[in-house]
């Protein structure tokens, strides 16, 4: 067991009680309602991955193409980013380091440089998803030309960074907030289509039909786990709260999996009422949806223009807090790989760049976000495999070792999701 799990431990890692820090058990003792309250959070944040601008275009494209057929594709997908979140939270409380931190201690420099390299394309990726999917929500809310909506996601999100000088707690319920709105606009358009019960229970009977639905269904798959998230997700646990013994320990470990569980439920729900609107808009007005803004074009017809408005209203709340938790991410990566750091300004300019230059040349914004979804596939191993093998790990650990159904389960899922991405990444190259 890692000291910072089992003792205090003047490092400051996440299971000391340290200065500043909250311990469990003055959590717990705010209450049975207020106590649980405060230990979720992290997964939330990590949630926003889950709804974030390329879930947006694969859901729409599943609804509008295929109907309800690939709702159970959605269900496993969100099923297994319960598994790979609550690994990288635990690995952040038992050992109180980071998942790059974890492999800058116990890989070798050249295997770890390798992997922050990587990591780094991967962010920059995530991110210029993240600020194009804003951009275009802009686009369709006001009607501005995409280099000025590229411009004014670039001024909102800047101002974001404020809100994470004020600390962890106020980070989680900002973006909790935001997740908030996607929730209440999706369940506002769930509300005015009209669903088939039948239907829509038959597509949680796993098949395929064609070509076309298998390549979706990989690509749904693919794209759910996202890499930074679980860089991230490791990096919010440490030193959040205060724990003592290895008692306290397995207790938080308790409420992390509730914590998990409930975001990734509401993202879950979110991303299955993003393909059943998508599946009845389609249908009813006979839009072709090849495009976010076709998904926008056929809510408006299908439903109306406040439809219309409610997507484009949670596609800039997916945008704009997906990208805050990007730079985020791509500041645990940096510091945990090769211990840098560069102020969070100055990185949100850097990673803005590639975004602007692709809106400023008139790039198609849609597929943007598919092509940043390959080169984010490439990533999954190398976060995955390394999350798997440190949480397996007794030396990592200690008595808190995934035990063999907790490891047979994750090992099972890595080998799916890197084979779906695997499969994608040939699909598109054969394609081209």
């Amino acid at each position: 067991m890692s000291t910072a799990a089992s003792s205090p431990s003047p490092d400051g890692h996440a299971g000391a009680v340290t200065a500043g820090t909250v311990s469990l058990g003055g959590v717990l003792a705010l209450g049975r309602i207020r106590g649980p309250l405060r230990l979720v959070g992290p997964a939330f944040v990590a949630a926003i991955a889950y709804v974030d601008p390329g879930n947006f275009a694969t859901n729409v494209s599943a609804g509008a193409r295929y109907g309800y057929l690939l709702l159970w594709v959605v269900l496993a997908a969100n099923l297994m980013a319960v598994v790979v979140q609550y690994l990288a939270s635990k690995a952040g409380i038992v050992t109180g380091r980071s998942l790059p931190e974890l492999c800058r201690d116990r890989y070798p420099r050249p295997v770890r440089w390798a992997l922050w390299l990587q990591a780094e394309v991967v962010a920059m990726a995530t991110d210029l998803a993240e600020f194009v999917g804003a951009a275009i929500a802009l686009q369709l809310l006001f009607g501005v030309a995409p280099f000025v909506a590229g411009v004014l996601t670039a001024g909102i999100a800047l101002a974001l960074l404020g809100v994470q000088a004020r600390g962890a707690r106020a980070f989680e319920l900002v973006i909790s907030a935001f997740l908030g709105v996607i929730v209440v606009a999706f369940g506002l358009c769930l509300a005015l289509v009209d669903v088939d019960g039948g239907d829509l229970v038959a597509g949680l009977r796993p098949r395929l039909v064609d070509p076309g639905s298998v390549l979706l269904a990989v690509g749904i798959i693919g794209a759910t786990v996202m890499p930074h998230v679980v860089y991230l997700h490791s990096a919010l646990v440490p030193g959040r709260i205060g724990t003592r013994d290895l008692a306290d320990v397995r207790t938080l470990l308790r409420f992390t999996r509730l914590d998990v569980g409930l975001a990734m439920l509401v993202a879950g729900a979110v991303n299955l009422t993003m393909l059943v609107v998508s599946a009845a808009a389609a249908g009813a007005s006979g839009v072709d949806v090849a495009s976010l803004a076709g998904a926008r074009d056929a809510l408006a017809g299908a439903i109306g223009p406040g439809a219309a408005l409610l997507f484009a209203v949670a596609l800039l709340a997916s945008g704009l807090s997906s990208s805050s938790v990007g730079t985020m991410a791509g500041q645990v990566v940096m510091q945990g790989f090769i211990r840098r750091r560069i102020p969070l300004l100055v990185r949100r300019l850097i990673t803005i760049a590639p975004a602007m230059v692709v809106l400023g040349i008139g790039a198609e914004p849609t597929a943007v976000l598919v092509l940043s979804q390959v080169v984010l596939s490439l990533g999954i191993p190398f976060a995955l495999i390394p999350l798997v093998h440190m949480t397996s790990s007794r030396s990592v650990m200690g008595e808190l070792v995934n035990g063999r159904a907790l490891t047979g389960v994750a090992v099972g899922v890595t080998g799916v999701v890197v084979a779906m991405n695997a499969t994608l990444l040939a699909v598109t190259a054969l394609a081209d």
